[in-house]
């Protein structure tokens, strides 16, 4: 038995790489749902950073809605823009509204100030030593606690929507109720999704 286990030779860890991490929360890297895939060369990058077309239509519905308000009161950025917190914390949103009277850096790095509104549709992480409501929490307290008014998540599978803020308690509402974004702008993904033909 000593003998087999002196000559037992363990693989190597595979380092993953940087690009496949999606975020950075108290400095541990989360990576993209499905990141082993691209490592066994059976998928790409490409591949797995893409939303389904109903993550994309419902991201399309609520930007939509949001265009509506003035340009010059506030940015409205998409496509996962990264918001920097600190050395060890880098989160991403799918849908950001800042408040254009704040000072924004607009540069090739991530924004250093918070969102009036961070917009979340599904989780695309790998989450393989925690459950997705443990991430959705974590993430949303840190985004909270830097600043953010608002979080909101909506997740499909479930068909509810967590509406997240500093001062009250968080709400999980089904998504066939009007919800507010802003003040003025209401959203009701069911109703939309039924209007549309998709539901």
């Amino acid at each position: 038995m000593v003998q087999l286990l002196k000559n037992h030779k363990t693989l190597p860890v595979r380092k993953v790489p940087d690009y496949l991490i999606a975020e950075m929360i108290d400095g541990k890297p989360y990576y993209y749902k499905n990141y082993k895939q691209v490592l066994n060369k059976k998928k790409t990058l490409d591949d797995i950073i893409g939303a389904s077309t109903l993550q994309g239509f419902i991201i399309n519905y609520l930007t939509r809605l949001l265009h509506t308000l003035p340009e010059d009161d506030f940015h409205l950025f998409l496509n996962e823009t990264g918001i920097h917190i600190d050395v060890n914390n880098n989160l991403s949103g799918d849908i950001l509204v800042f408040d254009a009277s704040k000072p924004l850096v607009i540069d090739a790095h991530y924004a250093n100030q918070p969102p009036l509104i961070n917009i979340e549709i599904d989780v695309n992480i790998a989450l393989e030593q925690e459950d997705e409501k443990d991430y959705i929490f974590k993430k949303t307290q840190k985004l909270l606690d830097f600043g953010v008014e608002k979080v909101i998540w909506v997740l499909t599978k479930s068909q509810k929507v967590i509406v997240a803020t500093p001062s009250e308690n968080w709400l999980i509402i089904s998504w066939d109720k009007d919800i507010e974004m802003l003040k003025g702008i209401t959203f009701n993904i069911a109703a939309y999704l039924k209007k549309k033909g998709v539901l």
